[in-house]
């Protein structure tokens, strides 16, 4: 049975490549019902993160076909003033939250980089790593607020989408959560990177050490690619 599409264009601003792609995902009556549960809650007072302009921040920033990483995460932040559209980024300003600061100390330990003065990621994104949260949005102050209510099908899309359309890119699966969404990549055609989440309660299990940041670079340079940059400019 097919589902039901209706009238639903595609947020503006989306980077080339997205928006023929994913045209027919926010055409689906899932989405339809997710746009309209979001407009609920705001006029409930309920407060969103991230602003409802940054909620495809990651697709605004990094084109389809120059995406060579992925990092999945899950929520967004939900702080105020944290969540910028970014998978384990914030803005400049902000304080670098606990996972982020393990990344750091990871990319510091692989590649012997400096730990950067903030968290903001956009110089990762702009290079071709597309930083996509498995949620898009969550209310003030309650983690997984915004679970289940379709964001999950919709990065669900995406995340096959750029198995299938495209070949030798990095996908960096942290958490057991991330790495059952990955199930859909064909490893055979991408680099699978697995390890544990880098929050403090779980990256001295595996993440610290795991080297995905070297490993990454070498991977693309072989395939004729540029490596990542992972420094990130003051």
């Amino acid at each position: 049975m097919t589902e039901t599409s209706v009238a639903v264009s595609t947020p503006a601003g989306l980077a080339e490549g997205w928006p023929e792609r994913l045209q027919t995902e926010f055409e689906l009556q899932y989405m339809t019902a997710l746009k309209d549960y979001l407009k609920a809650r705001k006029q409930q007072k309920q407060v969103i993160y991230p602003h409802s302009r940054d909620w495809f921040r990651a697709f605004c920033l990094t084109p389809f076909d120059k995406v060579n990483v992925v990092i999945l995460g899950q929520d967004p932040y939900h702080g105020p003033g944290q969540a910028h559209g970014l998978s384990f980024s914030v803005p400049k300003g902000v304080r670098t939250p606990p996972s982020l600061q393990n990344i750091y100390k990871e990319i510091q330990s692989d590649l012997n980089l400096p730990i950067p003065a903030h968290g903001c990621l956009e110089s990762w994104a702009e290079q071709g790593v597309f930083l996509l949260n498995s949620v898009l949005t969550v209310e003030d102050g309650r983690a997984a607020s915004h679970q289940g209510r379709g964001w999950e099908r919709f990065t669900d899309a995406v995340i096959r989408r750029l198995s299938e359309d495209g070949q030798h890119r990095v996908f960096m699966l942290w958490g057991s959560y991330a790495q059952k969404k990955g199930q859909v990549i064909d490893s055979k055609a991408h680099l699978v990177l697995k390890s544990p989440h880098p929050s403090p309660l779980s990256a001295h299990r595996g993440f610290l050490g795991c080297k995905h940041f070297s490993q990454a670079n070498e991977y693309l340079q072989n395939q004729g690619k540029a490596p990542i940059d992972w420094s990130v400019p003051a």
